[in-house]
């Protein structure tokens, strides 16, 4: 019986885990006919049906999330009308709450939820014995977590990004997180991920090696000792944690500067400063301390700091935001200006109504706007997402930014002003300004902000990213 395990990723630099977890169970029960498609948001519908239809399995499982979820039904709809004989499996975060917007559709057999594991043998054991798949079935914690490898096969062609779980769970609640709905946290001892992440040694291909825990640092002991254990030259690769920087003790933070430059990336979540609006989404960390933690992280200049806000949280109005936002500006290598998403099965889903929060009804079901922000200011707060996104991209601006931030009484204001000059000098939509003429833009718009006197030493800074960024001659700047 041939099983066909079924993603869609964001770009040919990524891989999904869950289905290489999905097919490590299948094979360990005895079904061994199992296979992977993996596939793009950018390939070609009619291109990745061909390629599902021509698997011809018998059960097909499509694992399914939020950026995701649209072009999965358009493709298990058309597989379907194709292959009306084949079982159509949907499983992943997107389907786990809310079942009935996906059981009620005939084309799909089974809706998975939960943890995938279990649940897809015991589907591929009633489909080999004839026996009718179920609706629902709602998926149960894998008991062999804590002993799997990495999933990945060391002789596959990989990608720049690979995943590795180390731990499922989460210690937090927060309000608009789907591990909210899940409670405790169960992890592989330290000796067990250190054996693992050494097994990517043998894959050639990957850059980073991202760690898809919710709170890596949940245990400081076994963090600490993972993280020793990483600084061995056997582990070559760059390798991505996601962390609560609130955890981290004195002795983490000498281990983390004992690192390589270059080597370990760490993401913070943030999401507001704004003490009010953490406690409504039962985030229970001191935003200042996090900051502090960031900043410092940073400092060391060995480390690749991300901190992460999230646009529409409640009680965070425009005003509230930008101050979140300058907070955050200087305490990271990279913020990231997210907004929130609306997804089924959080505390904040249930509890739109009371904080006035109006979401857009299909995936990803970001926020429109709330009691505290007009969709106007979303949509300004956007822009300002997608400029900084811009101009923080691989470092292209980096020595021009620097120089002027430093100059300015706030970075929000910076990003703000600078998405005002553009549409009013130039009208294209950000995306379709070329390199060279944002430059030209930053060029003038610096020029307002800078007292005459500058104007010559910050070409300079101009130029150096310009050379730095572009193979063509720098115009003239100055």
């Amino acid at each position: 019986m041939k099983i066909e395990l079924f993603a869609l990723n964001g770009s040919y630099a990524h891989s999904c885990l869950a289905v290489r977890c999905l097919k490590t169970a299948l094979s360990g029960a005895g079904f061994t006919d199992v296979h992977i498609t993996e596939a793009t948001l950018r390939d070609r519908t009619a291109g990745v049906l061909a390629r599902l239809v021509a698997a011809n399995a018998a059960l097909y499982g499509f694992s399914c999330y939020i950026w995701s979820i649209e072009e999965m039904l358009r493709l298990a709809r058309d597989l379907k009308a194709v292959r009306p004989e084949a079982k159509i499996v949907l499983g992943g975060p997107e389907v786990f709450f809310d079942t009935a917007r996906f059981e009620k559709l005939d084309f799909i057999d089974t809706v998975v939820t939960g943890e995938g594991e279990a649940a897809m043998v015991t589907l591929a054991h009633l489909l080999r014995e004839g026996k009718t798949l179920p609706r629902v079935l709602a998926g149960t914690p894998d008991p062999q977590f804590a002993t799997r490898d990495i999933h990945y096969d060391t002789a596959e062609k990989s990608t720049s990004l690979v995943y590795y779980e180390s731990a499922r769970g989460c210690p937090f609640s927060c309000a608009f997180c789907l591990s909210s709905a899940t409670e405790g946290v169960r992890a592989k001892s330290a000796d067990k991920a250190l054996s693992d992440l050494l097994d990517f040694e043998q894959i050639e291909a990957p850059v980073t090696v991202k760690l898809v825990d919710r709170t890596f640092n949940f245990d400081r002991a076994r963090a600490k000792k993972i993280w020793r254990g990483l600084l061995s030259d056997a582990y070559t690769k760059c390798y991505h944690f996601e962390i609560c920087a609130a955890l981290l003790d004195e002795e983490s933070f000498e281990i983390l500067s004992r690192f390589p430059e270059g080597k370990i990336r760490l993401e913070i979540g943030l999401q507001s400063t704004n003490e009010k609006t953490l406690a409504a989404i039962s985030r229970h960390t001191d935003a200042k301390a996090v900051l502090s933690a960031a900043k410092r992280l940073t400092a060391m200049g060995n480390l690749h700091v991300h901190l992460d806000l999230i646009a529409g949280l409640p009680h965070e109005d425009y005003s509230s935001f930008a101050k979140s936002f300058d907070e955050a500006y200087f305490c990271c290598n990279v913020l990231q200006l997210g907004f929130l998403k609306l997804l089924h099965g959080t505390a904040l889903w249930r509890e739109r109504e009371k904080y006035g929060i109006l979401a857009s009804g299909t995936a990803p079901y970001t926020a429109l706007q709330t009691a505290w922000l007009s969709f106007e200011e979303l949509d300004r707060l956007h822009g300002i997402a997608d400029l900084l996104d811009r101009l923080c991209e691989k470092g292209r601006f980096a020595h021009t930014l620097h120089y002027l931030l430093a100059r300015v009484a706030s970075p929000f204001g910076f990003y703000e002003g600078f998405l005002d000059y553009l549409q009013k000098s130039d009208g294209r939509e950000l995306q379709k300004i070329a390199q060279r003429d944002l430059f030209l833009h930053l060029s003038q718009f610096g020029k307002q902000l800078l007292d005459p006197a500058l104007h010559a030493e910050f070409a300079t800074y101009l130029e150096a990213d310009f050379r730095t960024a572009e193979v063509r001659k720098p115009p003239q700047f100055s």
